[in-house]
Order: structure tokens, then C-alpha cells, then sequence
């Protein structure tokens, strides 16, 4: 299935939902991609893994980097993708219609067809981000070419409802342990049950109220939330162990040390374990060229909830901000599906700001 960037974004989203690419398996599509940039004479395209990068070389004052990842969650008999139609609202139906092939779609029209952009710019098409993130495309990328990454400001085409998100939480996650004493359950006062012992947990989880914090100008929601729990032996012992996984969302105004110490609190007297954790990416938007794209796609910028990969740019320096179509509460969806009229509205945005920015 030839990719056909002189299509129109809609029609190259159907395109590329319909080559499967679940983390991991993304060659076939990086294969397209980089295919299909390669015959742009205006482009210098470098592979990586399934990572492909393209990039203009004008000698503009400004470089932008602007990239999407193009792996999926797992098909679950949503692919192909159909046109569907609801409540009078064109929709194009499937797994990564969402999360986050249209996004990646109008980057690659735009990538074609820009080639005398008012600032350089970087295009980056990378693949693991919806796995571990020792497997991400854009961290691997990183660390094999961190000059790549040097720039004024970038853009992630995550899924935003066709709105500007700046930055994004941080997340923690942490596994809170009770340890206890085995015995036989027809003998349970001879133990200590350890699920038992978790009730504390469990309470303090559901007693907690999240902060709402505002970080330059947007209110960003926090939580903290258990997410699993483990415990059990067998049916007739008494456990002498339970873990509870708890998942800590954090507003970019604290740093990662101050998130665990915060989530150390909340469980004090109990042994809690670090796992997992990332920071979270301020929203960046006080650079006078995020200002100059906020008024070209006319857009209110609003906080980004979930962690994206816009914190790996902040943390390199790079102001960083969410943007493209399709609703994130529909991302990893079984009935997930993306406007056509926002895929439009997308690519009118992202063309209007490169060409006058």
C-alpha cells in the first residue's frame, strides 16, 4: 500500500491506520514513510531503527521540531478503518485514528508540501512510544543524535481535540507494601494477614483530595490513585504479603524528588517502593514563538493532563506544546475515531503558523 503525501490528510490517516503497527512492529510503515519523505528533494532524511527523521536546511533564523509517533495499542478487529457517521459528525473510525496517525498524517502532507517554510524544520516519526521507555524511538533518537534536537520550540501531534496543550504532568508510580505472617487459615490468629494490614492504604487513597495547580497561567489536575493490587497465597493460608501499585500524577511545578517525597508522605509508616517516574513538562508557551503560533491556529492554550513525550524537549531545553486532532478520551479506545473536520483544522493551523511564523 504505496503513501501518497499529494492525498489529502484524510485520506493518508486511512492510509497509514491501515498498515498495523503495534509497538514493535512498526517497520512496515517506517518503511512507507521514509519512502515516501525520501522523494522530497527539499528534505534530508536520516533513519534510526524505525525512526525516521526529516529535516529542512534553509539557514532560517528559527528551527521547529515537529513530531508524532507511529505505533499503536494493540487491534482489536478496528482495522481497517471505515467512515462512519454520528450525529451529524463525519468520523474516521479505527485503532491510531486518534492516537495518533492523523496527526502524523497532516505532519507528513505538511512535510511534503512545505518547502519553503518560514522557519526550519525538523519532522521526527518514531516508533515504541506506547511501550517501556527504554524502547522509545524518540529517546533512543536522543541519545544516537542529540543534535537533532536542538531548537527554538516543538510541536507533538498528540491527540489534543484540536486545541494547544502546554506541557504535560509528571507520573510516578510506586508500589506500597504490607508484609504479615503465614498460617493456616483454620488457625488464622496464629498469623498476620497482610491484605488485612493494606485497609490503611486503601483509606488514605480514598480519603486523598487532588491538588488543582495552576503553572503559568493553566490549572493542571492531580491524582493519585492505586492501580493494583496483589496478595494471596493460596485458599486456605493466611497471606504474609499484599502490595498495592499506586500511580501518582503530578503537576510540573514539582520535580521528581519532591513527587516521591510527597507520595513517601502520603504512606508513611509503610514500606513504599519508586518503580517508575517521569517528569512533567512546564507549558512553555511565554517564547515569543509559541505566542506567534498560539494566535496563527487560534487557539486558548489548556493544560495536558497525561504525561507525552513534550517532556523529554523540555527537559532538553526545548518549550514544548500538545497538538492535534482527535479527542485523548477516545485514545486506546476500542470505538476510538477522529473527526474529519478537526484533521482539517489541524493541518489549516500547523500550515498557516509554518508558512508566516
Amino acid at each position: 500500500m504505496a503513501l501518497d503525501l499529494t492525498a489529502s490528510a484524510l485520506d493518508i490517516t486511512r492510509t497509514i491506520c491501515n498498515i498495523p503497527s503495534v509497538s514493535g512492529g512498526e517497520a512496515a510503515l517506517a518503511d512507507e514513510i521514509e519512502a515516501a519523505v525520501r522523494g522530497c528533494a527539499h528534505l534530508e532524511v536520516l533513519r534510526h531503527g524505525n525512526t525516521i527523521v526529516a529535516q529542512t536546511r534553509l539557514g532560517r533564523s528559527q528551527r521547529v521540531v515537529i513530531a508524532g509517533h507511529i505505533d499503536t495499542v494493540p487491534i482489536n478487529d478496528n482495522v481497517p478503518t471505515r467512515d462512519i457517521e454520528a450525529e451529524g459528525v463525519a468520523y474516521l473510525w479505527g485503532r491510531g485514528t486518534v492516537d495518533m496517525k492523523a496527526g502524523v498524517a497532516v505532519q507528513l502532507k505538511l512535510a511534503a508540501e512545505l518547502t519553503d517554510p518560514a522557519v526550519d524544520i525538523t519532522w521526527m516519526w518514531y516508533d515504541n512510544e506506547e511501550v517501556d521507555a527504554s524502547q522509545n524511538g524518540l529517546f533512543l533518537l536522543a541519545e544516537a543524535h542529540p543534535e537533532l534536537f536542538e531548537a527554538d520550540f516543538a510541536i507533538l501531534g498528540e491527540p489534543s481535540d484540536g486545541r494547544v496543550e502546554g506541557g504535560c504532568n509528571g507520573t510516578l508510580r510506586a508500589v506500597v507494601r504490607v508484609h504479615g505472617v503465614r498460617a493456616h487459615s483454620a488457625r488464622s490468629w496464629i498469623g498476620e494477614n497482610a491484605i488485612h494490614g493494606a485497609a490503611p492504604i486503601l483509606a488514605r487513597l480514598a480519603e486523598y483530595r487532588a491538588r488543582e495547580v495552576k503553572v503559568e497561567g493553566l490549572a493542571y489536575r492531580e491524582g493519585l490513585n492505586a492501580v493494583s493490587i496483589r496478595g494471596g497465597v493460596a485458599g486456605n493460608v493466611i497471606p504474609d504479603l499484599c502490595e498495592v501499585e499506586v500511580n501518582y500524577r503530578f503537576a510540573p511545578s514539582r520535580s521528581v524528588d519532591e513527587a516521591e517525597a510527597h507520595v513517601r508522605a502520603a504512606f508513611a509508616g509503610f514500606e513504599v517502593e519508586i518503580t517508575d517516574a517521569a517528569a512533567g513538562a512546564r507549558p512553555g508557551l511565554d517564547a515569543p514563538i509559541a505566542q506567534r503560533f498560539l494566535e496563527a491556529v487560534g487557539g486558548e492554550a489548556h493544560a495536558k493532563y497525561g504525561w507525552t513525550d513534550v517532556a523529554r524537549f523540555s527537559a532538553m531545553g526545548v518549550p514544548a506544546v500538545n497538538y492535534g486532532p482527535g479527542d485523548p478520551h477516545l485514545a486506546h479506545h476500542d470505538d476510538e475515531r477522529v473527526p474529519v473536520t478537526q484533521i482539517e483544522q489541524v493541518e489549516r493551523g500547523l500550515r498557516a503558523w509554518l508558512s508566516r511564523s
